[in-house]
């Protein structure tokens, strides 16, 4: 028995790591081609067009994605997605060096934003879907914050890797860091031997596989609420979190040295709720301690969101951001904890996809939105707002937990 965990632990964590490598070397080339489209442009129908290209691929992909994660091998999908990835980013790698016009080079990039966001939709809910195929469902909870850590740190280190790299390299030189990541990834990832997930005689396609999706999540009452409660939860981060920098240059000044220790506030609070839901994963098993964790972790996010935006010292502001942090990763673990404990493996991954794709629409309509409004109404009052709102969640939620 003993050898049994420690191969199940050995394998999700080897698998994390792989993940973790090929992450950090997309994070990079995403946040390299971002910089280098303002630095280049300074236009906002520009980055707009690219945000466009990064989301939208993916949010249409996921759908199939996640039927093709219950039909097919999840590893082959996962492994052929970051190869496919791979294979794009090298090949604007070697284009690169033949275009001339800033504009032509500029539509490529774009392009391959696009190609690689389908990658990202095929590999999202088969990604998902592998850890409850390895860990016991009694661990997910706390490897799931594990991975949260993990993917936390990476997204925190990104940034800086992919501003140091076009600093004293170039754009080219952080493609090939993407790509030199994806072979080291899928060569961890290509020794680890998954169990066999649950078999199911899958229907005539895959358009059929998606329909049976859709009628199992939103059947179940509590599944088809943790779906759109996510996608509420994605939507209204966007004021508190995905704009503090604009906050807090309008608020506190535009200095580079708070926009960093925004930043650095905001990913180690992320770290630390991981941190925290991994040791407290075993503990907190059963479905009415996972509720309780959930609607914890939306009163506090709410009240952190509005707090953010009353508090007038930057030194709370900061605090406030941390807590932010810990309740961010404390609600994603639990929604995706739950979602994989109540869920039929042979369906899994069309749920988890659907998953991804509340993400994948609900963020970007968001900055859209609340853009537009933060240059007509005060960015505090809508943080207040959207603060209110999120603490109002776990009422929508409570009926679904009892039925």
């Amino acid at each position: 028995m003993k050898k049994f965990q420690n191969s199940w632990r050995n394998k999700i964590i080897s698998f994390f790591v792989s993940q973790s490598i090929t992450l950090f070397g997309s994070q990079v080339v995403q946040m390299a081609i971002v910089w280098y489209v303002t630095l280049q442009t300074s236009s906002g129908s520009w980055i707009a067009a690219f945000s466009i290209c990064s989301y939208l691929p993916q949010f249409l992909v996921t759908f199939p994605g996640g039927a093709w994660a219950d039909r097919y091998d999840r590893k082959l999908l996962i492994i052929g997605a970051d190869a496919g990835i791979a294979v794009i980013t090298l090949g604007m790698f070697l284009l690169i060096p033949q275009i001339s016009e800033r504009d032509t080079l500029l539509r490529a990039l774009l392009a391959m934003s696009g190609l690689r966001s389908i990658g990202a939709g095929i590999q999202f809910p088969a990604v998902n879907a592998v850890i409850p195929q390895i860990v016991p469902k009694e661990s997910l909870m706390r490897y799931n914050s594990i991975n949260a850590v993990l993917q936390s740190t990476v997204q925190f280190l990104s940034p800086a890797a992919a501003g140091v790299i076009l600093t004293m390299g170039t754009l080219r030189f952080a493609l090939l860091i993407d790509v030199f990541t994806a072979i080291i990834g899928i060569g961890i990832f290509g020794h680890i031997l998954l169990p066999q997930k649950e078999e199911k005689i899958p229907s005539d396609s895959v358009y059929s596989d998606i329909r049976e999706g859709i009628r199992y999540a939103f059947s179940r009452k509590m599944t088809g609420s943790l779906l759109m409660s996510y996608g509420i939860f994605t939507f209204l981060c966007v004021p508190a979190g995905y704009f503090s920098g604009l906050f807090v240059s309008r608020v506190y000044g535009g200095t580079y040295w708070y926009l960093t220790l925004t930043e650095v506030w905001g990913f180690g609070g992320m770290t630390a709720g991981g941190i925290l839901m991994s040791i407290l994963g075993n503990s907190c098993s059963g479905l009415k301690k996972r509720r309780n964790i959930l609607f914890a972790g939306f009163i506090v996010f709410g009240i952190m969101s509005a707090g953010m935006g009353i508090v007038k010292s930057f030194a709370f502001y900061l605090i406030f951001m941390g807590i932010y942090g810990v309740a961010l990763t404390t609600v994603q673990t639990t929604i995706t904890t739950l979602i994989q404990e109540y869920t039929k493996s042979s369906i899994q991954g069309r749920i988890l996809g659907f998953m991804g794709a509340m993400y994948a629409v609900c963020y970007p309509v968001g900055m859209a939105v609340f853009g537009l409004m933060a240059d007509r109404i005060l960015l505090q009052w809508i943080m207040i707002g959207s603060g209110i709102v999120l603490i109002l969640v776990p009422v929508f939620l409570l009926k679904s937990f009892k039925s």
